[in-house]
């Protein structure tokens, strides 16, 4: 029975292939081998692959540590959380307000499409969606509307996503009206002098009333 199952397959070999059955047994023993060395290279290239991405997805799902409240700083301060230091939080601000965007490092941390706006104010440059040096400030002066509501959606996104942890100190300058209040104060100075003349002017007058006096007598 098996030897007769061996004799036709044979026929079929030779009628559908034109091969001979040892041919085509050696044809297929290479193809099997090829396909063996084949999945062996890229299989061991994939596991590799998926080694890195499951590294890469537990260095990701790593907790952070919790925000850190700084109060007020200075801004020349907040530079140094830009994300160069991967121990310190990654830190941005908004009209003045400081937010930890440590879990958006992928945005905002090295290398991020948004990298340039982390240790900065960068209120003027988020409303203008500008990646310019001179925008990357709090100055929000001179903006029009339309710029004025993107940051303020901005500052909407930030609120609800970010916790605050600081504000940035402002310098107040030296104002007019302070200039002013020491100009009048230096002028009442000045005038005290003057207002002591009518109290010698008198005295002098008090002096001169004897003289006239003895005058008649004569």
């Amino acid at each position: 029975m098996a030897l007769l199952i061996w004799e036709t397959l044979k026929e079929a070999i030779t009628a559908y292939t034109g091969l001979s059955p040892a041919t085509f047994f050696t044809v297929l023993a290479l193809l099997w081998a090829v396909y063996y060395v084949a999945t062996s290279l890229f299989g061991s290239s994939d596991d590799h692959n998926h080694q890195r991405s499951r590294a890469f997805e537990e260095e990701q799902m790593e907790p952070l540590p919790p925000p850190v409240q700084l109060g007020e700083i200075a801004e020349e301060e907040l530079k140094q959380y830009d994300g160069s230091d991967s121990k310190k939080p990654l830190l941005m601000a908004i009209k003045g307000q400081i937010y930890d965007v440590s879990q958006s490092r992928m945005f905002y941390g090295p290398d991020g499409p948004y990298a340039l706006f982390a240790g900065k104010d960068a209120s003027r440059a988020l409303a203008k969606m500008s990646f310019e040096e001179k925008d990357l400030t709090g100055d929000i002066s001179g903006l029009g509307p339309f710029e004025l509501d993107a940051l303020q959606d901005w500052e909407y996104k930030f609120m609800s996503k970010y916790v605050k942890v600081g504000t940035i100190k402002k310098t107040v300058p030296a104002t007019e009206g302070d200039a002013n209040g020491e100009a009048s104060g230096a002028a009442e100075t000045d005038a005290k002098p003057a207002g002591d003349g009518p109290s010698q002017s008198l005295v002098a007058e008090a002096e001169e009333k004897p003289s006239t006096a003895d005058t008649k007598d004569e």
